[in-house]
């Protein structure tokens, strides 16, 4: 099972090269068992990325992230209470940006490994406290 960090599906959905062939690899094979999952929180992230102008798409936000929640094999994990609130409860010296709190939560909920190229998340992952992929290997 992986979790999509929001930067990897926004790569993802352009195709953008950044994506490197192990983690390429991890997803195709996650997504022919429907075992991909964007975090809740995602969409308001790419909405905000838009909004600052910081992202640009190809068409209007909520069409384009319909577009890629559509996608075969990705499914969106709600913000459940327990999510939410283990995002507040984070074992050792956990990312600071609530966002990808919320996404480290999600995926220690599933037992999941989060794909993603923030330095923060993947040095929490080497503590040995979220299993991470590292997106651009």
């Amino acid at each position: 099972m992986l979790v999509l960090d929001t930067h990897v599906l926004v790569w993802l959905m352009q195709g953008s090269p950044r994506i490197g062939a192990r983690a390429k690899r991890l997803i195709d094979r996650a997504g022919l068992n429907d075992k991909i999952f964007v975090s809740a929180i995602t969409p308001m992230e790419i909405g905000m990325l838009v909004a600052k102008s910081r992202l640009a798409l190809s068409k209007d936000v909520i069409e384009w992230i319909s577009e890629a929640l559509a996608q075969p094999g990705i499914a969106l994990l709600p913000l459940l209470p327990e999510i939410a609130v283990a995002s507040t409860r984070l074992p050792g010296t956990a990312h600071g940006d609530p966002a990808d709190r919320i996404i480290i939560a999600s995926a220690r909920h599933l037992g999941a490994s989060v794909v993603t190229a923030d330095r923060k998340i993947l040095a929490y992952s080497r503590q040995g406290h979220v299993q991470a992929t590292n997106a651009e290997v």
